[in-house]
């Protein structure tokens, strides 16, 4: 159903709300899925083929575009782009702590269970049935969107013409305990890497900690400040302006005679750990590997222990990356009330499998996939492993970007275009 048509610059608007089963299994609970249609205004009226936006994430709502910059822009060229809020996120029956706190744990983890990429993938094939013609559509996914693309490719190839990927390519054999292995090491090249650039701010991170260890430093929303909530800020170093941000942001961070931290310090402090804009990406960030038997079992908590280098008494001390652990879900706010459901997930050890191997060793939908080399969040040798196995896939590895490199036009540009070079996308036809 449409429920609203307007124009944004450059840019004609539909907003398409649909029901859909919360379980796929069982149609009679349901829960709303938004998407957001965005074409050329000056191509409105013609047939252009379709591209759906796979955000990151997990628990990333849709891009809110103010402009046509970036890989929006070139896309809007040629297509129809699709932008999904996710289900649980934006406007698809958004999960927040009010909805947690309505259910038990061991409800609250069935429930969670049914926000993961199968269903998501889903809810996608619905919408292309039934909004959006039928016909083969393309997918960008970015980061946890590429995850999504290999479960698409796993369950419904037969919807797809082309799938472009942005620092992305999950493991085909899904294990959170080897994704942290692998990443811990990057974060603390990452973590020399920012302290190489702004040598002063050693001591500076030094005299805050020793501060934040005291216990008595709140939030503005009464939290206590922590020195492992801090350290949790550095999921920023794997953006493009992240050592920037961080930088910044410590050069606030002066404490006044009294020994109290200035108040524009802890609101962006507040800002950029609360989780209140996206709660799932850590509720359900470790259960994005779960997959078949064996329990993800706060993974990145059992490797960190293997690290002393991150401990929070450690000078220099090191920021954490996209690692979430149990102590989130007691000491920041928007989080509590998924604390019994996300133990539960953890110890769950009967997933669904997420990927069909044989299925992806045959496939033919052409695949172009950006690896970023240095990418803190998604290992480029998993990436490469993913890639060699996936029939009709092309890897493009680079160095020029970060995380965030989907950003710059370039970047779509050259995934097109490999995708272009070899043939095009498949048809109906």
């Amino acid at each position: 159903m449409i429920t609203a048509t307007y124009t944004i610059p450059g840019m004609r608007v539909r907003d398409h709300v649909e029901r859909v089963p919360l379980d796929w299994s069982d149609p009679e609970a349901t829960i709303t899925v938004f998407a957001r249609e965005l074409v050329d205004p000056a191509r409105d009226g013609e047939d252009l083929p379709c591209l759906l936006y796979l955000q990151g994430g997990p628990g990333g709502k849709g891009p809110r575009p103010v402009g046509t910059s970036g890989w929006l822009g070139r896309a809007l060229e040629t297509y129809r782009v699709i932008l999904l809020d996710q289900r649980g996120t934006g406007r698809s029956s958004r999960i927040d702590g009010r909805v947690m706190s309505a259910l038990g744990a061991r409800e609250g983890a069935d429930y969670l269970a049914r926000f993961r990429a199968d269903s998501i993938v889903a809810d996608a094939e619905h919408l292309r049935r039934t909004v959006f013609g039928g016909r083969r559509w393309s997918t960008l996914g970015q980061s946890y969107g590429g995850f999504l693309t290999m479960t698409y490719l796993s369950n419904a190839p037969e919807g797809l013409s082309a799938c472009y990927v942005a620092g992305g390519l999950p493991s085909l054999d899904p294990d959170a305990a080897e994704v942290y292995r692998r990443t811990y090491p990057r974060v603390a090249a990452k973590n020399a890497e920012f302290y190489r650039r702004y040598p002063h701010h050693a001591g500076t991170t030094a005299r805050l900690a020793d501060r934040l260890a005291e216990g008595d430093v709140l939030l503005p929303d009464g939290d206590p400040l922590t020195v492992r909530r801090l350290q949790s800020l550095g999921i920023d170093f794997g953006m493009k302006p992240g050592y920037e941000r961080m930088h910044w942001l410590l050069d606030e961070a002066r404490p006044d005679d009294g020994g109290g931290l200035p108040e524009t310090f802890l609101h962006q402090v507040l800002a950029r750990s609360s989780y209140a804009d996206n709660p799932l990406f850590a509720a359900l960030q470790e259960s994005i590997y779960g997959h078949g038997a064996g329990a993800t079992a706060w993974a990145a908590q059992r490797e960190r222990a293997r690290h002393p280098a991150f401990a929070e008494d450690a000078r220099p001390l090191l920021f954490t990356g996209e690692m979430i652990y149990p102590w989130m879900f007691e000491e920041i706010r928007a989080l509590r009330p998924f604390r019994g459901a996300v133990e539960l997930l953890a110890e769950r050890d009967d997933w669904p499998p997420l990927y069909d191997l044989d299925r992806l060793a045959a496939n033919d939908v052409p695949v172009a996939a950006a690896v970023y080399f240095d990418d803190m969040y998604v290992d480029s040798g998993l990436q490469l492993e993913t890639a060699a196995r996936v029939g009709n896939t092309q890897a493009w590895v680079t160095n020029e970007y970060e995380h965030d490199g989907i950003g710059e036009e370039r970047v779509f540009a050259r995934l097109t275009g490999l995708v272009r070079d070899l043939g095009g996308g498949l048809t109906d036809g």
